[in-house]
């Protein structure tokens, strides 16, 4: 019996350690791929369902989906009722899991292909490089799912006669929620809702356990993945809370409204087809998995936006708005948390420019100490965030978006500092040839502030003409300040402070030109698409 044990937990195991590389390798292999069909395919919540439902198909992991809704919300690139229908989709996609045990795992004898591909993943894993390399490890990881099944099939036999359905809560109201709590506990032990459905669908095939024991069970595990989810949320920022406690609300209403379908379902199953229960209860057992899933989501589909809302005011936004986006659970993914970072770096910006021009236009205008200061604490917090990201430099794409991200912060906070200085601004205004300028620079801020980003080569061209502009315009004045003092017509102290103005407002067109150069295609065509939403 002893032996029995160790064998069932070892392939419970293998099945783990085959997800976690059956995961990593198509992450690695399609995560590129991925990322575009989120952010192009989800305009609403309804296509969210379809692609959180077509990802999590793909990469076989609804928590990796999760991460990576998250991390489009804090970049801008999806709004929050959007990534909730991808996480939605989610639940949906992560019981093909299941399909794939209950229709291959006991109809083939898995011993003679699966050794051979966890072999040909190695042999693809130790000498191929990059997409090859991937491709390896999800071929091993695949190969290692069904040997854990088999080997948890083979520990299950040891158990014929004395684990059986009498042993375990019989098929009672209270004896099914015993049951679900069962579910829960051993998700929330595994990590991984797979991995119990798994050992459910064996245990059912071993007649362990009756299909109505094993479908409580597996409204439990449903529910479990949560306790993964809320463990996700700790330390995030108020966008993985919310859909932290978003996932826990959807999952936990769709496990009552599972746990009063279960008899419904497999009396209408009986109905439709009569022996299934008998002859294919593990088919049975994920159809209801599947299904109660695909329940809760139509449920719950229409009234997305609403519950969004009640989500939204149950978690405030508090602290500094500008980096609302930056979430410490992100810094693992380093394209996703350099979205988060190009997004807080567009809201800072717009802040700054808009600061900018309406100081230059009204010199005598209040200033927002506390904005100054939560613009000042902003940039700190970006740039301690950034360089917690772990790029790598044969990394070309994340290397080129962390340098940009780098450049256009330094050139930001310079800004930020020249917009302190009331002295030179008011010099400008008093004079007619600086007025122009500033009124130039003005326009300038006020355009890049409403800019979408990455600009286009062309867009950030035009910036660098307004900067060579302003270079002209200054030598310009220049010239014409010395030649008006030499003629006694300006004291040398004036010529210098009116001199020294339009320096201020040369600078600050370099940096406005800069700041467009570095958030712009031409730095790095591949820079994150942080459309705002």
């Amino acid at each position: 019996m002893t032996r029995g044990i160790l064998q069932a937990l070892g392939g419970l195991g293998l099945f783990l350690l085959g997800m976690q590389l059956l995961t990593q390798g198509l992450r690695s292999t399609a995560d590129d791929r991925l990322r575009w069909l989120i952010k192009r395919s989800t305009r609403n919540p309804l296509q969210g369902v379809a692609t959180g439902c077509l990802s999590t198909a793909i990469v076989q992991s609804s928590s990796a989906i999760t991460v990576l809704a998250v991390g489009f919300v804090n970049a801008g690139i999806l709004s929050f009722p959007e990534a909730l229908g991808i996480i939605f989709g989610a639940n949906i996609g992560t019981t093909i899991t299941g399909w794939f045990v209950a229709l291959l795992g006991f109809n083939l004898q898995l011993d003679e292909f699966a050794m051979p591909l966890v072999l040909l993943g190695v042999i693809f894993k130790i000498f191929g490089r990059g997409k090859c390399e991937a491709a390896g490890t999800a071929i091993t990881g695949f190969g290692l799912i069904f040997v854990g099944i088999s080997t948890m099939q083979l520990g299950m036999a040891e158990f014929r006669g004395i684990v059986t359905p009498e042993i375990f809560p019989s098929d009672t109201i209270p004896g099914r929620l015993l049951l679900v709590l069962i579910g829960v506990v051993i998700t929330v032990v595994t990590q991984s809702s797979s991995a119990g459905v798994a050992a459910a669908l064996v245990a059912l095939h071993a007649n362990s356990i009756s299909l109505n024991q094993a479908a409580a069970i597996v409204i439990g595990m449903n529910l479990g993945t949560t306790f993964t989810a809320m463990l996700a949320t700790v330390g995030g920022n108020v966008q993985a809370r919310r859909t932290g406690f978003a996932h826990v609300a959807f999952n936990s209403l769709t496990a009552i409204g599972a746990f009063f379908l279960l008899t419904p379902f497999l009396d209408t199953v009986a109905a439709l087809w009569p022996g299934a229960e008998a002859n294919s209860p593990e088919l049975v057992l994920v159809g209801f998995h599947t299904f109660f899933n695909m329940i809760g989501v139509i449920a719950i589909l229409p009234f997305t936006r609403t519950f969004a809302n009640l989500i939204e005011r149950m978690f405030p936004e508090r602290g500094n708005l500008l980096v609302k986006r930056l979430d410490k659970n992100q810094l693992s993914t380093p394209v996703a948390a350099l979205d988060a970072v190009s997004a807080t770096i567009h809201d800072i910006l717009q802040v700054v420019f808009h600061e900018l021009s309406r100081w230059l236009r009204q010199p005598a205008a209040v200033t927002d100490e506390q904005l100054a200061l939560d613009i000042e604490d902003a940039l700190d917090q970006t740039q301690e965030y950034l360089q917690a990201i772990p790029v790598q430099a044969e990394d070309q794409i994340t290397d080129h978006a962390f340098l940009a991200c780098v450049h256009t912060l330094d050139h930001l906070r310079r800004v930020n500092r020249r917009l302190q200085d009331q002295a030179r601004l008011r010099t400008c205004r008093a004079e007619p040839d600086l007025s122009n300028m500033a009124d130039k620079l003005a326009t300038a801020c006020e355009r890049i502030a409403e800019e979408e980003f990455p600009l286009s080569p062309e867009q950030a061209e035009a910036y660098h003409d307004i900067n060579h502009q302003l270079k002209t315009d200054m030598r310009t004045f220049r010239e014409q300040a010395v030649s008006t003092t030499a003629h006694g017509k300006l004291t040398p102290s004036e010529a210098i402070k009116h001199m020294d103005a339009a320096r201020w407002l040369r600078r600050i067109g370099y940096h406005v030109w800069r700041v467009a150069y570095h958030m712009s295609a031409q730095t790095n065509e591949d820079t994150p698409d942080f459309k705002q939403k």
